[in-house]
């Protein structure tokens, strides 16, 4: 199968998966999806011949962060989302709170945007200067992420953390005793 033909099915695929994800009613499902998503991705980073990349996607993606996500829906016990259980008059429910997060939805297209444009401003090739020079190894890609991007791992752990405690609090059963 030509290299073409593979990124455009992987591609429809991981699209495909990433948007069940959130059609689904059934959060198992969608953590299934998820990882059906993450493999699509892995699949595409081998076409586009990154090994390494494709094997932390599977081993850091799908491994670890999805066996998380799992273990926290079961521990939700969370069989499906239906709207029966929701209290109309839940603070997530206020408008301030949605009008907050469509400015994070907001922040998030505008990073994006900057992002897609710095990344086309660098790849253009300059007079008189060398093209950005090519990680080799994986000592080298070390050294490089955790030497100058430590923080940002440290940052997701601790973000991860804080969303599985806040999905603990928030689906918490208060008794009525």
């Amino acid at each position: 199968m030509p290299e073409s033909v593979l990124f455009y099915v992987l591609s429809g695929l991981a699209v495909a998966a990433s948007a069940l994800v959130i059609g689904q009613r059934n959060p198992m499902y969608s953590v299934l999806l998820l990882i059906v998503s993450f493999a699509a991705l892995a699949g595409l980073y081998i076409v586009l011949d990154a090994p390494f990349v494709a094997m932390a996607q599977m081993i850091i993606y799908a491994g670890a962060i999805m066996v998380l996500f799992l273990f926290v829906v079961m521990l939700l016990n969370a069989p499906q989302e239906d709207g029966a259980g929701w209290d109309r008059t839940h603070p997530l429910r206020h408008p301030a709170v949605t009008r907050f997060g469509a400015l994070l939805a907001g922040l998030l297209l505008v990073q994006l945007t900057w992002a897609l444009v710095r990344a086309n401003q660098l790849a253009q090739p300059v007079a008189g200067r060398a093209d950005a020079t090519v990680v080799s190894s994986v000592r080298e890609l070390g050294r490089v992420l955790f030497d100058r991007h430590g923080f940002a791992f440290e940052a997701t752990s601790i973000l991860i953390l804080v969303a599985m405690v806040g999905a603990v609090v928030l689906a918490r059963k208060e008794d009525h005793a």
